[in-house]
Formats: structure tokens, sequence, C-alpha cells
């Protein structure tokens, strides 16, 4: 049996990667992780200005820590990746103080109605992205962009040509991300231009499921498990309800990080079609895998392919069955729930549009044959490159996933 490799780096690659190390030797503060760099941390992103902003430590310190810690005991991070997983913690603390001070310069935001959104939820690798950016060319909804995530007070209420350099001034990440890791494109492409998941404006309280998703981060993820989200998607909610800033439209919405959370989401968005794709559970974890692989892979050198068949099996069991405990709770009566084989959604696409449009209480497009073959005109299945897996590329016995997954018989599942 072969186990999945890293793609070899190309020059221009291996000469960041080079670079960032020597960097590390000689400026090491800027790479420091760990529970003890929490003030340093606190520092950088405060300096200019906005600590009170950052509200009740015990509302996010906590996460910062865990989170830091996790970083340095669970990452085997190179240097690349220890000066994202620092800079992702800046970046969320001064996020959380951007929100709090849009807020409350803006408090009628908070009263904003939003109708309920399309909210598409499953395992990884269940056809969430290709419903979600096909949905996305509906102009009746609306599907964030990653700047918008990233920074949702810079967009409120903007329009025409400042919206356009704004999210012109955010391609340059995705840029650097390909470059370092071009693989990244065939098996989860992203783009400026590209609507992207909800986890991208999650975690100012550092608590986001999406995290884990780049990076080794057990202990982080372990702690999570334990930890109530109900605040994380009320603030998700003031967010969209910023970007909104009067548009209207209904939101379509995806993040396979959304499922075992969905309690917490039907709280948030009361009325919200949920729409839960299905798909046989080897391909799900072993396409997952290859995911969270080729993901850690820019930030790690020590990837270990057994090592994500294991965290893949154990957070899709997690999710699976807080899901089915879900569907088993009166929470359910908050929202409408549609499952969906993910075979279906490929292979009689039309069908399942008008399906999702009738559970979400909306008249499908009149010609959705043309919607779906424009969206394939524009996007081209395998353009960037074909994703191949297999569940023994990373030590995982198919028999084995489906005795422990045969709990995970949710209407419309293949098995």
């Amino acid at each position: 049996m072969t186990l999945w490799t890293p793609p070899p780096r190309t020059a221009g690659a291996a000469a960041v990667y080079a670079a960032a190390e020597a960097d590390r030797a000689a400026r090491p503060e800027r790479y420091r992780l760990g529970a003890d760099e929490a003030d340093a941390v606190v520092d950088r992103a405060t300096r200019g200005g906005g600590r009170d902003l950052l509200g009740d430590p015990s509302r996010w310190r906590d996460g910062l820590e865990r989170y830091l810690r996790s970083a340095a005991e669970d990452g085997g991070l190179n240097a690349v990746g220890a000066k994202a997983a620092r800079g992702t913690a800046v970046a969320r603390l001064r996020a959380r103080i951007s929100m709090n001070r849009h807020l409350a310069e803006h408090p009628e935001t908070t009263g904003r109605p939003l109708l309920p959104p399309i909210v598409i939820v499953g395992g990884w690798r269940t056809g969430t992205t290709f419903l979600f950016r096909l949905l996305a060319t509906d102009p009746r909804l609306r599907a964030p962009l990653p700047a918008e995530l990233a920074s949702p007070w810079s967009f409120a209420g903007v329009t025409g040509q400042k919206r356009e350099d704004l999210l012109e001034a955010a391609s340059g990440a995705h840029d650097v991300l390909h470059h370092l890791n071009p693989t990244l494109a065939a098996v989860h492409d992203s783009g400026a231009r590209l609507p992207e998941e909800c986890v991208l404006a999650m975690g100012t309280d550092f608590r986001n499921w999406g995290f884990s998703s780049t990076m080794r981060l057990d202990g982080y993820t372990d702690w999570l498990a334990g930890q109530d989200l109900a605040g994380s998607y009320a603030r998700y909610r003031e967010i969209l309800q910023t970007l909104d800033a009067g548009d209207g439209r209904r939101w379509v919405l995806k993040a396979p990080a959304h499922t075992p959370e969905l309690s917490n989401l039907a709280a948030a968005f009361p009325g919200a079609c949920i729409v839960h794709l299905h798909r046989d559970i080897v391909e799900t974890i072993a396409s997952g895998a290859s995911l969270f692989a080729v993901f850690r892979s820019t930030y790690s050198d020590e990837v270990d392919a057994r090592d994500v068949g294991r965290f893949q099996a154990d957070q899709s069991e997690r999710w699976l069955r807080r899901a089915a405990a879900f569907r088993e709770s009166p929470a359910t009566s908050r929202v409408a729930v549609l499952d969906m084989r993910y075979r279906d959604l490929v292979s009689a696409t039309a069908a399942a549009l008008r399906q999702i449009y009738d559970a979400a209480g909306l008249d499908a497009p009149a010609d959705v044959d043309g919607m779906i073959e424009r969206y394939h005109a524009d996007r081209p299945r395998h353009a960037k490159g074909v994703h191949r897996y297999a569940a023994a590329d990373f030590g995982l016995d198919e028999d084995g996933l489906r005795r422990r997954f045969a709990f995970y018989e949710a209407p419309g599942s293949e098995e």
C-alpha cells in the first residue's frame, strides 16, 4: 500500500519557504506560538488602539490561548505555517475590534431584517462547493465573497467602483496561496470572485471549526467540541446584517463546519432552508482527507497521511453524530431541512435545483438548464487538474469505515 505524499514544491515556492525559515532564525519573535504568546498577540493586534473594544476576555481569551497552544504543540508547522497561525490570531482579534466598533457606531444594524437564508451543509467533499457556487449565479440570491467575510465592516453600504477596488485589493492573498501550493486549485479552487465558506468570517471569539481545516490542531479541536458556539452564530448573523446594508436579497451560505452546529445555526437563522448533502461515507472521508493533507502540506513539512486519515474519520463521526442528534431535537422545527444525495445532485442537477427552490419557497429560474450550462461553461470540471484519492492513501480500511459509520443512515443517504 502506497500512502499519500505531499506534492513537490515548485522552485519558486521552495525559495519562499527557505526565505521564511531564514527569517524565523533571525527574528524568532515573529513566529512564536504557544499560550504564553497570547499577550504578545494581543499587543500586536491592538497596536493601533481598540483594546477596550475586545470586550470581556472570558469570551475570547481562552480560545486564543488554546489555539496558540495547539498550533505550537500539534501543528508541526514550518515557518510559513507558524507565521500564518500567528497572523490568523492577530487578524481575528482585529476583526473583533472592527466589528464591535462598527456595531457601536451603527446600532441599527442588528435590527435589520434578514430573509431566511439557504444554507448548504454536509460532510467535507459532498458537493457543497459546487451547489453553493451554482446557486450563487442566481441574481436573486447573494453569496458572500472572501473579502466580504474577512472585512464585512469595510463593505457595509459600499457599491460600484469602491466595492470593486476592495475586492481587487484582496486578490493577492489567493495568488500567494496558489503560488505556495498549486495543487490546491484542483482540490478546492479559491479566488477573490469565488463565493466562500462562512467560517472565513467566524472565529473572532476563537471558536471556529474552520481553523483545523488547514493545520493540525487536535488539542484545539477537542476543546472546541465542548464549547457553546451560540454566540459565534449570533455574531455571524450580525456580520450578514452588516454586509446586507439594504441589499435585501436572500443569502445563500455554505460550510461543512455548520454540520455539527445545526442547533446554533437554526437559532441564529430561524426559517432557514438547510440543504444537507450526503455522499458515500468512504468517498466523503477519503476525499476530505486528501483535501486536509494538501492544505496541511502548505503549512507543515511533517504531514503524516495516516494521521490525517484518522483525524478525518474522527471528525466526520463527531460531526455526523451531532447532526443526527439535531434531527431528533425540537430545534428542527425552526428551519426547513432538505436531504439530498450527492449522486443525484451531479446526475440530475436541474431536478435537484428545483427541489431546493421549492423547499426554500422560491420559484425556480425559468431556464434552470441554461443556468447549469452557463455555470459549467464558465467553470469546466477538472480545468485546473483532477483530484485523485483513495481511502488506502490515508491508511483507512473501507470495510472498517462502513462498519464504524453504520449509524449514518440519514434520509437521502446512499447507504
